[in-house]
């Protein structure tokens, strides 16, 4: 299937955006999401040419929220057009009670984190999604009516965290409005579902797709992270630790809105959140930072110590809202990430790790020397191994550790634009 732009100021189309983002050469897969409506119907055929003509294989993901009593029936029908098309295919189910408020909102976290965990499983480390024009238009109009919706960017971070470490979103319609997808299906006598929710004007979302013109010219902005927050992210530090800092210069350098959005983001990947700080709050800071003395405040579960010539952001060791300082038992030869922030893998039984917050006095002389040549504020919320007699120990043989943290800042300040390799995962 062909993809024709409507949109010609609007940007790159799905084919460059598949080239521009995608490696030709990867053995993984590229995983689909596909709903089984049009807009993800006609991804996944775009997503089928653009892999035959380039060797690379498809996988493709559904997720069945259990929210319509024909889900079953739609799970079914897509795997029967992924079948066709001979792409594997594997069914998502989101269970446990559903909110009775937010459903929208818990929907699509629950659908970011099921695609990621599949994508991570297969060993994909981009999920292709069929947002088009349409939904940047939808999102503007919502935003005219009060909410604080984003728009859709083509190549981005996965929102869930920690489980889309490592994996990509790419979404190429999103120069392509729905009706014009829709007409080419048509003219293939292709058939799609259509989700009675997408109608339901008790969301905000339908409410402003209905008043969207769907043949009009209007060019929808589909942005990416602006060139002066990357050029800022660029000038960076970053720290074994798990820091993050910058020389207080280059951030009155800057662009203040450049700087919101650095803090922001450094204050969310040092703290290894998933829930970003109030505006209002990362405003006040930019403003001291542009014009006070040194001072240390805390941010999304960060702390941010401002001396006169620099600036760094670490975890906060006292933040305890969020409960993931906690000790966690590790599972044999099985990745789990601890407090947002580290990955570890242990090939020995019995081991815990946890804080280092008051018990620095257990550890050896040897290791404590080691901490004693780190950042003060970095040190209490740096992870240690507790053994079943109680030892505490550094990583030791036998257990690997990775910080996500400067991985996470970099992808979501846009310094990476293309697949990652395996290894990256």
């Amino acid at each position: 299937m062909r993809l024709t732009r409507t949109l010609e100021r609007s940007g790159p189309s799905p084919a460059e955006l598949f080239d521009t983002h995608l490696s030709h050469t990867s053995a993984a897969p590229v995983a689909v999401a596909y709903s089984g409506g049009g807009d993800s119907l006609a991804l996944l055929l775009a997503a089928h040419d653009w892999s035959a003509a380039r060797g690379r294989r498809l996988i493709v993901l559904h997720v069945d929220h259990g929210l319509q009593a024909a889900s079953a029936a739609w799970a079914r029908h897509c795997q029967t057009v992924a079948l066709a098309l001979g792409a594997p295919f594997q069914r998502l189910c989101w269970t446990g009670p559903k909110p009775a408020t937010g459903l929208p909102a818990a929907a699509r976290a629950a659908r970011h984190r099921l695609l990621a965990d599949a994508a991570r499983a297969a060993g994909a480390s981009v999920v292709l999604m069929g947002h088009t024009a349409d939904d940047v238009l939808e999102g503007r109009q919502m935003r005219r009516e009060g909410a604080t919706t984003p728009d859709p960017r083509p190549w981005s971070p996965s929102p869930a965290w920690p489980e889309g470490r490592g994996v990509f979103i790419l979404r190429p319609l999103l120069s392509v409005r729905r009706a014009e997808l829709r007409a080419q299906l048509a003219r293939q006598s292709l058939s799609w579902i259509e989700d009675p929710a997408n109608g339901d004007l008790a969301y905000a979302r339908a409410r402003a797709r209905a008043v969207l013109d769907p043949d009009g010219l209007e060019e929808p902005e589909a942005p990416a992270p602006g060139q002066a927050l990357t050029s800022l992210a660029r000038r960076a530090r970053h720290g074994e630790d798990g820091t993050i800092s910058w020389r207080r210069q280059d951030l009155r350098d800057a662009p203040d809105q450049a700087v919101a959005q650095a803090l922001s983001i450094a204050s969310l990947c040092a703290a290894g959140g998933a829930r970003p700080p109030r505006r209002a709050s990362v405003d006040r800071l930019v403003e001291q930072i542009a014009t006070g003395g040194p001072f240390t405040a805390t941010l999304a579960g960060a702390r941010l110590v401002v001396a006169a010539e620099a600036l760094l952001v670490a975890r906060e060791a006292g933040e305890a809202a969020r409960g993931g300082l906690g000790d966690i038992p590790l599972e044999q030869d099985r990745p789990q990430v601890w407090d947002g922030r580290y990955e570890v893998q242990t090939t020995r039984p019995g081991l815990q790790v946890g804080a280092l917050a008051g018990r620095m006095a257990r550890l050896p002389p040897e290791a404590r020397r080691r901490l004693a040549a780190l950042p003060p504020a970095a040190r209490k919320a740096l992870p240690i191994l507790i053994a079943a007699d109680g030892e505490v120990r550094l990583m030791m043989e036998g257990v690997s550790s990775r910080s996500l943290v400067q991985a996470r800042f970099e992808a979501a300040t846009g310094q990476i634009s293309r697949e990652p390799s395996l290894n990256q995962l």
